[in-house]
């Protein structure tokens, strides 16, 4: 498949907390560690488990920094 975002980053799974309707999707990208809230629904649609291979794409029309 291909899309349009060029915001890739390969990662892999480490961590599935399913709720009701959320699932929160903790992902390894090269020694860091990122948090996708996707439905629980699309977990079980996608087969996504631990150890899963995966691309994360990002796509954000607003990107915030703070500093103390």
């Amino acid at each position: 498949m291909r899309i349009s975002a060029r915001n890739q980053l390969p990662g892999r799974v480490t961590g599935i907390s399913r709720g009701e309707a959320i699932a929160n999707v903790e992902i390894d990208v090269a020694g860091h560690r990122l948090v996708s809230s996707i439905t629980v629904e699309a977990v079980r649609d996608l087969g996504i488990v631990e150890g899963s291979d995966v691309v994360v794409v990002i796509k954000a029309s607003d990107v915030m920094l703070a500093v103390d």
